[in-house]
């Protein structure tokens, strides 16, 4: 009941000037009174829900009158085509989302309060749907949209699904949902943004930790279960058992080899595995699909024993080998260096290729290992075996220099038959610091076979063997002890000068022979390429050298026998009648050759 008195203290002019307008002057106390009769039971205050009444509709939009000269306005499009046409005179409950000034609402065209009567309504349901959920509890809606992050579920009021808490792991498109009808767990509640966050992970996920103990307390190690393929990766699948995944792991799929787990099962599949391995404390559980077919490797000893040969088909080629499947689950490999007797394979991609039919050797069994070591050359004969007939020491050859190295040349006398022509072997009178001073690759060239080694699988060549020793005869015979011949510089050390005497054939010039005087740098008295006449002191055939001297050129038999007796008494020997002539190569033992006289 509202006091008169009250009515009567009001002392706003404006207010009762309104009234005036609206009501006879005997009756605007009784208008005043019903206004605040009715305003003791609505809060005006701007997001409030308050009763209003239909006074006006257009095409547009209804007038509606919230009590204390104030009305709105709220547009026919808030009435749902499942409700009743509005009236005149119909109440309503609507929310006031916008007070009016002195100059009216700033978005009303007609400076009244803003109105809505939709989110009245959603507030109304929100606050009815908040008394009976709270968080932990579990719903049931149906998946409304895709929206940023996630998807739209209505429960009877809205709430968000975040697209990680769709499922335990996140399907590769979450629009997939939409129309379902799910159930949920409830994450968060945050009444103050009206909005509710559902996890059907969670709920999933607590599900199926009840199943996975119970479903642990069954599973024991051999038994034959079913599941359902969850997930795929290169290498293997997680198969669902009923609450808990296990890992078929691609080893264990099939007992040939597969390149990647598809091949075998796809996801979604529901398929019947062997329990393999039950690890209880970390819930890991190994699953076999290959375990429940018979093992091929069964007896594999008496089905392929050793030397036996047998066809297969090349499955794999690695920079290592071939993987060849002599039937299905069973291969072995071959290795690279099994290939060929003769070729030198750099890669066995060069013999057999993916899908090749070969035959190979069995050369090993390794049943426990589940390996087979193969032997492709084995098949053939091994041209090493009657090398010695077909290659005898002594014989002449002729080959292609197929490689040069440091220490020499390897000749190909046959595809995969080489021989090694050492520095060594090249000249009996050049001194050789390269084989590419005198060879080239590719060249033909003829040799003689030194030796054979069929063990070691060599063959020694030589190609100044082709000629006889000049030292044996020809060089001692043209180059005489005391005798002057002319030459070319062609080295220059610290120790002395190098004299080309003829082709291939060098004298040593000591620096002790270059002049009468101590000579320190050879290079004061010669240069590389001066042509000189020198004087042969030795010929040592042993040692293949000549020694020359370049300060003798002019002596005298006295000259020479005063120095014979000089370096004799410094060696504490006798002088030969007929004196020695000593030096040349850096020492003096024994006479050189006689003088003469």
């Amino acid at each position: 009941m509202v006091n008169r008195n009250l009515i009567r203290s009001l002392e706003d002019d404006d207010m009762l000037n309104d009234l005036a307008v609206l009501a006879p002057e005997e009756e605007t106390e009784d208008w005043l009174l019903d206004f605040l009769q009715h305003a003791e039971q609505q809060d005006y205050a701007q997001g409030r829900i308050v009763d209003g009444k239909i006074v006006e509709i257009n095409d547009e939009w209804a007038l509606i009158d919230v009590g204390f000269k104030s009305e709105g306005t709220v547009n026919l499009n808030e009435w749902g085509p499942d409700e009743a046409k509005p009236a005149v005179g119909d109440t309503v409950q609507v929310l006031i989302e916008e007070m009016e000034d002195n100059y009216g609402a700033a978005d009303d065209p007609y400076g009244m309060i803003a109105l809505s009567k939709s989110k009245a309504e959603k507030i109304i349901e929100w606050e009815h749907i908040i008394k009976k959920i709270g968080e932990g509890q579990v719903v049931t809606g149906t998946v409304i949209r895709k929206i940023k992050g996630g998807l739209l579920v209505d429960i009877g009021v809205n709430v968000f699904l975040p697209g990680s808490q769709v499922d335990i792991r996140r399907p590769g498109d979450i629009g997939d949902f939409i129309g379902r009808v799910i159930q949920a767990e409830v994450l968060k509640i945050d009444d103050t943004r009206r909005n509710i966050v559902i996890s059907r992970r969670s709920l999933i996920e607590n599900q199926r930790e009840e199943d996975r103990a119970y479903l642990m307390q069954e599973l024991e190690v051999g038994q034959i279960r079913k599941g359902i393929v969850k997930n795929i990766a290169d290498f293997g699948a997680f198969v669902d058992l009923g609450g808990i995944d296990g890992l078929l792991h691609i080893t264990d799929m099939a007992w040939e080899r597969i390149s990647h787990p598809t091949e075998m099962v796809s996801i979604d599949q529901e398929i019947e595995v062997k329990v393999l391995h039950i690890d209880r404390e970390k819930q890991k559980i190994a699953l076999g699909l290959k375990q429940k077919d018979r093992n091929p490797w069964e007896n594999i000893e008496e089905k392929y024993p050793v030397d036996s040969n047998h066809d297969g088909e090349v499955v794999n080629v690695m920079s290592y080998g071939a993987f060849v499947k002599l039937e299905p689950g069973i291969e072995g490999l071959v290795h690279i260096s099994e290939m060929s007797w003769t070729k030198r394979v750099n890669h066995p991609s060069e013999l057999v290729n993916i899908g090749d039919k070969i035959e190979v050797k069995i050369l090993g069994v390794d049943p426990e290992g589940q390996q087979l070591s193969l032997g492709m050359k084995q098949t053939q004969k091994n041209p090493w075996d009657d090398v010695l007939e077909r290659y005898p020491e002594g014989t002449d050859v002729t080959g292609k220099v197929r490689n040069l190295t440091n220490y020499g040349a390897f000749i190909e006398l046959e595809e995969g038959i080489d021989g090694l022509l050492h520095v060594s072997d090249m000249s009996w009178t050049r001194k050789i610091g390269h084989p590419s001073e005198l060879l080239e690759k590719g060249q033909e060239l003829q040799c003689r076979v030194l030796s054979v080694d069929e063990q070691r699988r060599r063959i020694a060549l030589g190609l100044k063997q082709l000629d006889n020793d000049p030292w044996d005869g020809d060089i001692p015979d043209k180059y005489q002890p005391g005798q002057l011949v002319k030459g070319n510089v062609t080295k220059i050390t610290n120790f002395g000068v190098f004299i080309g005497l003829e082709d291939g054939l060098e004298g040593l010039l000591h620096i002790s022979e270059l002049a009468e005087h101590k000579v320190e740098n050879p290079e004061e008295v010669v240069k590389v390429g001066d042509e000189i006449e020198v004087k042969v002191l030795r010929v040592d055939t042993d040692e293949r050298k000549i020694g020359l001297s370049l300060k003798r050129v002019d002596w005298g038999e006295e000259q020479e026998r005063a120095a014979a007796e000089a370096e004799a008494a410094e060696t504490g020997s006798m002088p030969s009648q007929e004196g020695d002539l000593k030096g040349g190569l850096g020492s003096g033992e024994g006479p050189l050759f006689p003088t003469g006289g």
